[in-house]
């Protein structure tokens, strides 16, 4: 089965939009059980597509934290079995010299994708939508907005999203993409944040990761040019980040998924995919600390994801504006 993992290459200096707003928010989110909000008002729908090896159960949960503000949504129908139709990728020669490109591999989950788009507008009546893409759903939308449509999304809303290729010529750095996150780079359109359509991308720093063996590896000691930048308002302060200040195994562990990423190992993240991969030049990029990348595995206290009450919480106004 093909791997959709994320990788990363090192960001270039933020770039002034037409908002003036940063390229980078970081706060720090101190969990607990919130009471569900209530809203009359409806905007406009969400659709919800789900990352790798996730199902459509496991955000049924955050369809209806959005509902609570007003957002309904629609998830892609999608089941865990789905995804061994990648394997269809490795009759591909394209796979095997790392330039696999995601169709027609992957042309059943844009079908889905296609599928719960359509529906979304009819709930729309004419209106714009909302993408909400977690980990390798979110570039996977970007390919859906290239190769179908882009007409009537107004905000493409990524979290935990792998969305760029790893650094080649590293010792040990292996695309587990196999390419598919070089066309992406290459071919889709690049992000933005306009009035008119909005990249909103999301990273988590639950745990840092660290280097298997010593205190120094040249080969994965790439420079991070994200800008950090506090918000105006923080909410409480970070119990929940697992910080690595002596190496153990598993940091050391996260640290080698976290280097197959983005050539580094000992760099923030969500467990999964590094805070560096999970941002994208021209988009509007946020941190949150404390936060896990799978609603499997995670709870809305002492490990929430992305899609925990709390946390939505911190990133549902994008949708509503």
């Amino acid at each position: 089965m093909i791997a959709l993992a994320p990788c990363f290459k090192p960001l270039q200096s933020p770039v002034n939009h037409t908002l003036q707003l940063p390229t980078t928010r970081r706060f720090s989110v101190t969990c607990f059980a919130a009471a569900q909000p209530e809203s009359s008002v409806t905007y406009r729908p969400a659709v919800i597509l789900p990352g790798l090896g996730n199902n459509t159960g496991d955000y049924e949960k955050l369809a209806l934290t959005l509902q609570g503000y007003g957002v309904p949504s629609v998830v892609a129908n999608v089941s865990r079995i789905d995804w061994l139709r990648n394997a269809a990728g490795l009759v591909d020669p394209n796979y095997w010299r790392g330039t696999l490109q995601p169709r027609p591999v992957l042309d059943w989950y844009l079908n889905r994708v296609d599928e719960a788009v359509n529906e979304a507008l009819k709930q729309s009546q004419g209106g714009s939508l909302s993408i909400i893409g977690h980990s390798a759903g979110g570039w996977l939308a970007r390919v859906y907005m290239e190769e179908f449509t882009q007409a009537n999304i107004s905000l493409l809303l990524t979290l935990g999203s792998p969305l760029q290729p790893p650094p080649k010529g590293l010792p040990g750095v292996v695309d587990q993409t196999r390419g598919l996150l070089t066309y992406v780079e290459e071919n889709c359109k690049k992000a933005v944040y306009t009035p008119q359509l909005r990249y909103v991308c999301i990273a988590g720093r639950y745990i840092q990761g660290s280097r298997f063996l010593g205190n120094s590896d040249p080969a994965t000691n790439i420079p991070v040019a994200i800008e950090q930048s506090t918000s105006d308002v923080a909410i409480g302060n970070d119990t929940s980040a697992i910080t690595s200040g002596s190496p153990t195994f598993r940091t050391r562990f996260v640290g080698q998924g976290y280097k197959q990423v983005c050539g580094q190992a000992d760099v923030w993240g969500d467990g999964v995919v590094p805070e560096v991969s999970a941002h994208l030049e021209g988009a509007l990029n946020i941190s949150f600390d404390g936060v896990y990348h799978s609603p499997v595995g995670s709870d809305d206290e002492t490990r929430p994801w992305y899609g925990s009450p709390a946390i939505v919480e911190q990133w549902v106004h994008h949708l509503l504006n």
